[in-house]
C-alpha cells in the first residue's frame, strides 16, 4: 500500500534547502499540508532571509499542494510558539514534526571556542526540544503524532572536528528514548534519522564526486517518509546514505560480575576482553534492562 499523508499537517524545520526542502516537497507530493520553516541563515547560523522558505512554498503550490512559509528561529521559544499557533489557525492540527534545522561550526576541539560549541548544541539539540515541546500537547490531545529528529553518523560514531555537532546529535538519542516512552500511550512515535547526503552542510568535507552524485537528499527522504507514516516504528534510528538503509542500535554486552572484594581496576583490565565480547550483545527497551542484568548477577552470587 502506498504511503500517503492526505489530511495530515507537517512542520519541517530547516526546509529551505537540502534535506529539509526534499522532505517538505515529498510530504506535499503525497498529500500533506506543510509548514516550510527556515530562518534563511548561512551554514554557520548567521543572518536570516525568508526567500528560501518562500521558494519551497511556491514549488509546492505550483504542483497543487498546500504550504505556508515560516521564518521562526528554532532556538527562540516565542517564535516557535507563534509558528505552531499559525499552523493551528490555518489547518487545525499538527500531525508531523520533522526536526531538521541545523548549523555547522566545525573546528578541532583544541581550536573551538565554547561559544561555537554552545551555538551548535542550541540549534540542533535545544532547538529540537523547543519545537517538539511546542507540538507535544497538541499531539497528546489528538492522540496522534509522528516526530522525526535528525541525528548523524557524527553523533553515532564521531567525526573529526565535530565535537559540538557530534555531541548535539548524540544527545538526540536520549531525547528520543525518553519521548518514545512518554508518548507511547498517546500514539506519538518518535524516531531518529541518521543521514549522509549531498547538501550545503557536506559540500566541502572531501567526499569524492562520484560518491557525492549518489548521495541525494531524495534518498534520505524516502526513509524519513516511512519514519513519519501511520505505520512508522518508534524509537528507531535509521542510518541512510546513497540508497543504503540500516537500523542502528544502542547495545550492551552481557558483561561480568565481580563481588565487592574483587572490584578492582586490575580485575577489570584482566577481564576486558570478556567485558567487551560482542557475541554477548543485548538490546534493552529501557534503562532498567542493564540494571536488572547486573542485579541478577549480584543476587546469583549472593546465594
Amino acid at each position: 500500500m502506498a504511503i500517503r499523508f492526505d489530511g495530515k499537517v507537517a512542520i519541517v524545520t530547516g526546509a529551505g534547502n537540502g534535506l529539509g526542502r526534499s522532505h517538505a516537497l515529498a510530504l506535499a507530493a503525497r498529500g500533506c499540508k506543510v509548514v516550510v520553516n527556515d530562518l534563511g541563515g548561512a551554514r554557520d547560523g548567521t543572518g536570516a532571509s525568508a526567500s528560501a522558505a518562500e521558494a519551497v512554498v511556491r514549488e509546492i503550490k505550483d504542483k497543487g499542494g498546500e504550504a505556508i512559509a515560516d521564518g521562526a528561529n528554532v532556538t527562540n521559544e516565542a517564535q516557535v510558539a507563534a509558528m505552531v499557533d499559525a499552523t493551528i489557525k490555518k489547518w487545525g492540527r499538527v500531525d508531523i514534526l520533522v526536526n531538521n534545522a541545523g548549523i555547522l561550526r566545525d573546528k578541532t576541539f583544541a581550536k573551538m571556542e565554547i561559544a561555537d560549541f554552545r551555538a551548535v548544541i542550541d540549534v540542533h539539540l535545544v532547538g529540537t526540544a523547543i519545537c517538539t515541546k511546542a507540538v507535544w500537547e497538541i499531539m497528546r490531545s489528538q492522540s496522534y503524532g509522528r516526530i522525526a529528529c535528525t541525528s548523524s553518523p557524527s553523533g553515532l560514531y564521531g567525526i573529526f572536528g565535530q565535537a559540538n555537532y557530534g555531541a548535539a546529535k548524540a544527545g538526540m538519542i536520549g531525547f528520543m528514548n525518553a519521548l518514545h516512552l512518554e508518548g507511547g500511550k498517546y500514539n506519538i512515535r518518535v524516531n531518529l534519522l541518521s543521514p549522509s547526503a549531498r547538501t550545503r552542510m557536506t559540500e566541502d568535507i572531501g567526499i569524492p564526486e562520484a560518491l557525492l552524485a549518489q548521495m541525494t537528499p531524495e534518498a534520505i527522504t524516502a526513509g524519513l517518509l516511512y519514519l513519519v507514516s501511520d505505520d512508522a516504528p518508534s524509537r528507531a534510528i535509521l542510518s541512510c546514505a546513497a540508497g543504503g538503509y540500516a537500523r542502528a542500535y544502542v547495545a550492551e554486552t552481557e558483561g561480568v560480575y565481580l563481588p565487592p572484594s574483587e572490584q578492582t581496576p586490575e580485575n577489570i583490565a584482566s577481564l576486558w576482553d570478556k567485558i567487551s565480547d560482542p557475541s554477548t550483545v543485548r538490546y534493552y527497551d529501557t534503562s532498567a534492562g542493564p540494571n536488572m542484568n547486573f542485579m541478577a548477577k549480584a543476587q546469583a552470587h549472593a546465594r
